[in-house]
């Protein structure tokens, strides 16, 4: 599955971005490296990608996301906000930041970019989950429950035994 992701936003990035060879094989190295869990040669290889292509949102996005899997929540951050500012409508990039910001508990920024996610992608249950995990770490029991239960509604599964005992 995850090969499947990074060969698709692989073919995206290229058909919306016309690169070099050089780019295409840093790129491709790049991915390469996220497939081997080699975050740290994913980062410089993308941070050389980007030098040649600074307006690809994708290699921020990717680049953040290694960054995130080597526990750099603060620098993720900076790489999934540059990738919105190239690329506000992808739910994809708000969802991961949001996710980057719950980890280093910083619920409210959590809270805004859950809520972006569900804005772009109203069936993206993980971000209702998200969302109300970030709503309970603030003390709002009530709120977490709707977004809970919500999630379950769009998995189409009965709430969890967990969410039942929390929220009722």
């Amino acid at each position: 599955m995850k090969k499947l992701l990074f060969t698709l936003v692989l073919l995206v990035s290229f058909c919306l971005f016309s690169q070099t060879d050089a780019e295409v094989e840093l790129y491709n190295n790049a991915i390469d490296k996220i497939e081997a869990e080699d975050y740290y040669g994913a980062i410089g290889a993308f941070s050389a990608y980007i030098k040649l292509n600074p307006k690809n949102p994708v290699a921020y996005y990717l680049r953040a996301h290694s960054k995130a899997k080597l526990g750099d929540d603060k620098n993720a951050i900076s790489d999934y906000t540059k990738a919105i500012e190239l690329d506000p409508k992808d739910p994809d990039f708000y969802f991961d930041r949001a996710n980057s910001k719950f980890g280093l508990n910083d619920f409210y920024g959590s809270i805004a970019d859950f809520t972006k996610t569900i804005e772009l992608n109203p069936k993206d249950w993980e971000a209702f989950m998200g969302r109300g995990n970030s709503k309970k770490n603030l003390g709002d029991s009530d709120g977490s429950c709707l977004d809970w239960r919500k999630a379950a509604k769009i998995q189409n599964i009965t709430v969890p035994q967990w969410v039942a005992a929390e929220c009722d």
